[in-house]
């Protein structure tokens, strides 16, 4: 077997050259994004690495290399989600996820077969996740990323040689295909469950968290366990008793995920977030918050020179605070302003707001943070947004190692789902909300059964 790797600007670009040079047989094994070329890491151009594979030997008018000898694939050196694959593109009818027997004769297998019938069987796992039709009491094979040996090791069991660069690719692009696997699997088992009947009450409250834009995977999850005690404890219960389980799971949930404020030992708290989520108004809060009642010298630092006025609005909450104010645009202004608020216990620093979708606007934040001092990075967001976009803003950020959150407008919206959605899928720890622009009111410190009532419609924001 012949593999061969192509950089291209296209895929029409890619596949004219593998069929030239490996004929039409050829077995496309990953296609990946990379940026080549530029000077100093800018203005690279995107190109399209494809990796490709034959059988067979090359064309006539290419010398013609002695073919390896063909070898059996010892079931050992053969990934379990290989073996599920291959067994799963040869099923002509599919009415659920069978499970997957290995008690087959050993096959002789290139590379390039399994990885086709890898192929096959994703696209037969997506059709199946469009209409599931499984068993109540089905139960789905597991997958073992673990116990899977490597693409390398295939290849020496194949006793070919491989690039590092192929190598690379190949694992990658494997392992994504598998994990997708299990996920598409977890789904279905996720919907094969969700078919059950449930009370009124159970139900009312499931719609409830649905209706606050809740993910239905986190939903399910609590109300599953919910359903369990309910039956184990003899099917009983009246609405408070669901009403009180849901509040438990909201509990253990939270634990964990809720910080206390500002750290005594802290020396600089670095606000960050996109634009218009009210950072400038939420650090006069904070500097009010430590300033009033826990007796301690703030000063203000600020690098949002970009936006209209957004110095002098910092300036003028430093006036009336009576705290000192430094104006930076590089790192070298940054590490002096530190120098001349020595004297101060704890410094804010505000940040500008940046475009999230841009990585080189956000990457400029990484040169301003002194990560050598005891420092706090805050990740502002604003719970009037879409939760697909507080999570892409999230993932943006997270790159330059957020440690708390602070959550915005909370008066302003009556979906608070999202906040749950964040802390499920991040490691951010949630510290403190602001439910209105007065300063310093409008801050509060977030606490279990205050998010409770927010979400369940309980309490007032």
């Amino acid at each position: 077997m012949r593999v061969k790797r192509y950089v291209v600007d296209s895929m029409p670009d890619a596949m004219l050259s593998i069929r030239n040079e490996l004929g039409s047989e050829a077995v496309i094994l990953s296609t990946k994004e990379i940026k080549i070329g530029g000077f100093l890491g800018l203005f690279k151009k995107k190109k399209i690495e494809v990796v490709a594979a034959v059988e067979k030997a090359e064309k006539n008018n290419v010398p013609k290399k002695p073919a390896a000898p063909a070898m059996n694939i010892p079931r050992s050196a053969v990934p379990q989600a290989y073996q599920k694959a291959s067994s799963a593109s040869t099923t002509s009818s599919i009415a659920s996820v069978p499970s997957v027997s290995l008690e087959k004769p050993e096959e002789s297998r290139t590379f390039a077969e399994i990885a086709a019938a890898l192929s096959e069987a994703i696209n037969v796992q997506e059709s199946i996740a469009k209409h599931p039709e499984p068993e109540p009491e089905q139960k789905l094979p597991e997958l073992n990323l673990e116990d899977a040996p490597s693409i390398s090791a295939l290849y020496e069991s194949l006793g070919l040689e491989q690039s590092p660069e192929v190598a690379t690719a190949l694992e990658n692009d494997v392992l994504r295909e598998i994990r997708d696997m299990k996920l598409w699997m977890e789904r279905i088992a996720r919907q094969s469950s969700g078919g059950r009947e449930l009370p009124d009450s159970l139900q009312e409250l499931r719609d409830l968290l649905l209706e606050q834009e809740m993910d239905a995977v986190l939903v399910e999850e609590w109300i599953s366990n919910i359903s369990e005690r309910w039956v184990e404890e003899g099917r009983t219960w009246g609405p408070e008793k669901f009403m009180g389980s849901l509040k438990e799971q909201i509990d253990g949930f939270l634990t964990g995920r809720i910080a206390d404020g500002i750290a005594r030992d802290t020396q600089i708290v670095y606000i960050a977030g996109p634009t218009g989520v009210g950072k400038t108004t939420t650090i006069a809060k904070l500097a009010a918050e430590q300033l009033f009642k826990h007796g301690r010298k703030v000063g203000f630092i600020t690098s949002d020179t970009y936006r209209i006025s957004a110095v002098e609005q910092l300036r003028t909450y430093a006036a009336i605070l009576n705290v000192p104010l430094e104006v930076v645009q590089s790192p070298g202004d940054l590490q002096r302003a530190l120098f001349r608020l020595e004297s101060c216990d704890l410094v804010l620093m505000d940040t500008a707001g940046r475009n999230y979708r841009n990585d080189m606007l956000v990457a400029e934040l990484q040169s301003l943070l002194a990560k050598e001092l005891r420092s706090e990075t805050y990740l502002v967001l604003s719970l009037t947004s879409k939760s697909r976009d507080m999570k892409l803003i999230a993932e943006h950020f997270g790159r330059y190692r957020l440690d708390k959150v602070i959550f915005t407008k909370l008066d302003e919206t009556g979906s608070y789902g999202p906040l749950f959605n964040v802390l499920n899928d991040f490691p951010l720890t949630l510290s403190y909300m602001t439910d209105g622009q007065n300063v310093p009111d409008d801050l509060l410190m977030a606490t279990k059964g205050q998010l409770s009532e927010l979400l369940l419609g309980t309490g007032e924001t």
